[in-house]
């Protein structure tokens, strides 16, 4: 048995190279793997070998393992600095018009007050991902459409890398909810790399809609009425009222 896990591991880590140049947009081209190597860090070469050995026992840990990875080094991993690419806040609010600023996790509590919000999806609301596990500056995507109570389709932006590239627009992109009551609150999302809706369950604030919030004005503040009194009208004139109107008789 042991013998068994030695060479599993010996294969994981051997492929351990091979998915890294392949994956993550290192190409072997003319650089020796020495090179290659120094530019990976220590945390994510141990992460890829990990992948590599999940693959070979469980498929969905792969997966998870995999999207979880990918989230953390497109926002900046373990403190790497990353050449510019396009977020998903910019790309959300030029698509939805709607106008908040800043990191996504930061969207939902900016929009109380400011914009209608929810848990049922609409087609142009913006769906607000929670700060989860590697992807700590949380997520947004568009509805584009709404298939059912518990699909729609999503654009966004720095989701999947495409083609090793991070920072791709991604449109009409499948998002299932997962949440055990169905208020959107736990979504899967489709994942380029995998070909398919990824197995993590990525928690959701909630969705953002495009109309503004209604202002609730408050009442005027009222004092006690004071009652008018009425005088009764005299049913015949007074004689200083007909006095004042004799010179010009």
């Amino acid at each position: 048995m042991r013998a068994l896990w030695r060479a599993k591991w010996r294969f994981a880590a051997r492929n351990a190279s091979g998915t890294a140049n392949r994956g993550f947009g290192v190409h072997r081209s003319s650089q020796p793997f020495s090179k290659v190597n120094a530019l990976l860090t220590f945390g994510m070469r141990k992460l890829i070998a990990l992948v590599a050995l999940l693959a070979t026992a469980s498929p969905a840990l792969a997966d998870e393992a995999v999207e979880l990875a990918s989230a953390g080094m497109a926002r900046g991993g373990e403190g790497q600095e990353l050449e510019p690419y396009l977020q998903c806040a910019p790309y959300a609010r030029q698509v939805t018009g709607i106008e908040l600023f800043g990191e996504a996790s930061t969207w939902w509590e900016q929009a109380q007050g400011r914009y209608a919000t929810g848990h049922k999806p609409r087609v142009g609301a913006v769906m607000t991902f929670r700060p989860y596990r590697n992807m700590q500056s949380g997520h947004v995507a568009a509805v584009s459409k709404v298939i059912d109570s518990r699909r729609v389709l999503l654009d966004h932006a720095n989701w999947s890398p495409v083609n090793g590239r991070r920072g791709q627009v991604e449109k009409d992109v499948l998002a299932v909810d997962v949440s055990p009551t169905n208020d959107w609150s736990q979504v899967q999302v489709w994942y380029a790399p995998l070909g398919k809706v990824g197995s993590t369950a990525w928690p959701v604030d909630g969705f953002i809609y495009t109309d503004r919030a209604v202002q609730k004005q408050a009442p005027l503040a009222q004092g006690p009425r004071t009652p008018v009194q009425t005088v009764p009208a005299r049913e015949e004139p007074s004689t200083r009222f007909l006095s004042a109107f004799a010179k010009f008789q």
